[in-house]
């Protein structure tokens, strides 16, 4: 099935950008460049005006009958994607049946996982989102960290422009790089991104409830190029080592070593984000000692590497 037919399942209220990206790679002529053109329908349950908050409406001239022979079926984020209606469930599960391509963006994840698109099949939301989506639909298996994941003819993606991700991904996929690369370049987007949205997502400093182990805590995020052993840690709570380690993870989730590694790497983020320092004296100031191992811990971490991330969010903070 070649994709030449985009359907557009507006649900109200509409999130506006969202809807914005597919309706700017699906729905602009582009044959000037070489793009074959789309047949590109907005669909809706009530056809006409839909409200896109903040006074702006949108027109989805067709009914959600459009969507019927429609080679993609586009779910964008809307208010209303956690409740959809059982004529919206319908039409994916039909155009599911009939192997048409199917592609949420951001909210849009849960109308799908209402269609029970999402059962037995790696999906992505905004990461906002995902431990929410998790809860709804146990059988899908979300992934918070990607742009956006593709499962057979599903695609689910990220926040915002993760749509453009997907939507460009799914160009590449059935028209080619060459197409994908030209749209691509008319937005002014690149065709495709490194990393996922790990690199987006504020991660403060754990907390914890317990007084002994919030003091050692603040000394470790202090001393972040020290060696901390559990033995030294331990000696500072008043706790034996067995008695420190079980209640370290139990108050943070995590182990005293992955806690030190992931304050280090967020000392780094905030280096490269507001710093011109070179990646070597990163690496000195947030703990890691060696440009080398603050590249392993940091793309481990954060899904890209330190040159990368900087060039990304240095001027975008």
């Amino acid at each position: 099935m070649a994709l030449r037919s985009v359907a557009v399942l507006l649900q109200e209220p509409v999130q506006l950008f969202e809807y914005a990206v597919l309706a700017e790679v699906f729905g602009i002529d582009r044959t000037d460049d070489g793009c074959p053109p789309f047949d590109y329908r907005v669909c809706s349950e009530r056809p006409g005006l839909l409200d896109a908050g903040n006074g702006t409406t949108v027109s989805a001239p067709h009914r959600l009958a459009a969507a019927a022979d429609a080679d993609l079926v586009a779910v964008p984020a809307s208010g209303a994607a956690r409740e959809p209606s059982p004529e919206v469930v319908r039409v994916l599960r039909e155009a599911a049946e009939r192997g048409a391509w199917i592609l949420s963006v951001c909210s849009g994840a849960f109308t799908l996982g209402a269609a029970g698109l999402l059962d037995g099949r790696r999906c992505a939301t905004h990461w906002r989102h995902a431990a929410d989506l998790a809860e709804r639909f146990p059988h899908a298996t979300v992934d918070p960290d990607v742009l956006y994941v593709q499962e057979g003819r599903i695609i689910t993606s990220a926040g915002t422009a993760a749509g453009i991700d997907a939507a460009l991904h799914l160009v590449r996929t059935e028209l080619g790089a060459g197409v994908a690369g030209r749209i691509a370049r008319r937005m002014v987007v690149p065709p495709h991104r490194d990393g996922g949205q790990r690199q987006f997502v504020e991660r403060p400093v754990p907390t914890t409830e317990c007084e002994s182990l919030g003091e050692v805590l603040a000394h470790m995020a202090e001393r972040l190029d020290d060696q901390h052993t559990v033995a030294d840690l331990a000696r500072l709570a008043s706790m034996s080592e067995r008695t420190f380690a079980r209640r370290f993870v139990a108050e943070t989730g995590t182990t005293p070593h992955q806690w030190l590694t992931d304050q280090r790497v967020l000392r780094a983020r905030e280096l490269l984000e507001e710093s011109d320092l070179p990646v070597e004296e990163v690496a000195q100031r947030s703990g890691f000692g060696t440009a080398a191992l603050l590249r392993h811990h940091f793309t481990r971490g954060i899904g890209v590497s330190p040159s990368t991330f900087r060039r990304q969010h240095r001027h975008s903070a």
